[in-house]
């Protein structure tokens, strides 16, 4: 199996990055793209890379935040998309602030072969899309910054994820874990019925050396993980304890990693 990163947060030499998430999976004979971005930079550093994104099978949307679906619109190729339905609603900071899509989900339908699903999608036999990740820890997901147009709170209960069969274990791919990241991995066990994790990349959602990354790494630890790569929205404070528990680094833009 092998990962490239598009777009992050940091970037490797001889790449860029920006406030975002993009991975091209490839795994089980799929190319797989997962996020966008925000803007066309995850193109130009697939250019740079040498990846012909016109031979991608599925385009798959974590969740319907600016910074990982606004990429959405530089794609010419007309592919399945498989989000949550959720992912194309109106969404705002609670201080102020739109955070949700820049187009909507009649757009989507004609510029993509959109699949809307809160249930697990099986893309192959190894690969899963997560769909609606139930929320059963007392300590993730307990608050949120955002609300919807009707100024009810935003959950992002369309935060969604990938689950990947290898000969090494499960493979979890996030986008930003708003489920929370042990919510995310627990469902992934439970829908692909395997219970060694080998590896967990991608946005935690983690933002300081506080209580909730404290229960998050003792949960990790418990389950022995060999690949721990926390990025994106993953902050500084919380990235500094995972490399002193874990040795784990963050993803960078351009980044060729094989699992």
């Amino acid at each position: 199996m092998k990962i490239y990163v598009l777009t992050d947060n940091h970037a490797s030499k001889n790449f860029s990055a920006e406030w975002g998430l993009s991975l091209l999976i490839k795994h089980d004979c799929k190319n797989i793209l997962f996020d966008f971005g925000n803007s066309k930079l995850f193109l130009e550093n697939a250019k740079k890379l040498g990846i012909d994104l016109s031979l991608v099978d599925y385009y798959i949307l974590s969740h319907g935040h600016w910074d990982h679906g606004d990429g959405l619109a530089y794609l010419k190729e007309k592919k399945k998309l498989i989000c949550h339905p959720n992912a194309f609603i109106k969404r705002y900071r609670k201080t102020g602030g739109y955070i949700g899509l820049s187009f909507n989900i009649e757009e989507a339908k004609e510029k993509f072969e959109l699949c809307l699903t809160r249930k697990p999608y099986m893309i192959s036999d190894k690969i899963i899309f997560l769909g609606k990740i139930p929320r059963n820890t007392e300590f993730e997901s307990q608050k949120t910054n955002f609300v919807k147009e009707d100024g009810s709170e935003d959950f992002v209960i369309d935060d969604s994820a990938l689950a990947i069969k290898s000969e090494k274990g499960l493979i979890v791919i996030s986008g930003c874990a708003h489920a929370g990241i042990c919510n995310t991995i627990e469902y992934a066990r439970k829908v692909s019925k395997v219970d060694k994790v080998y590896a967990v990349l991608g946005g935690f959602h983690l933002k300081g050396n506080d209580d909730l990354t404290t229960k998050t790494i003792k949960y990790l630890k418990k389950l022995n993980i060999d690949i721990l790569r926390p990025s994106h929205c993953t902050q500084f404070p919380a990235l500094a304890e995972f490399y002193n528990n874990f040795n784990s680094k963050p993803l960078l833009a351009g980044a060729e990693i094989n699992i």
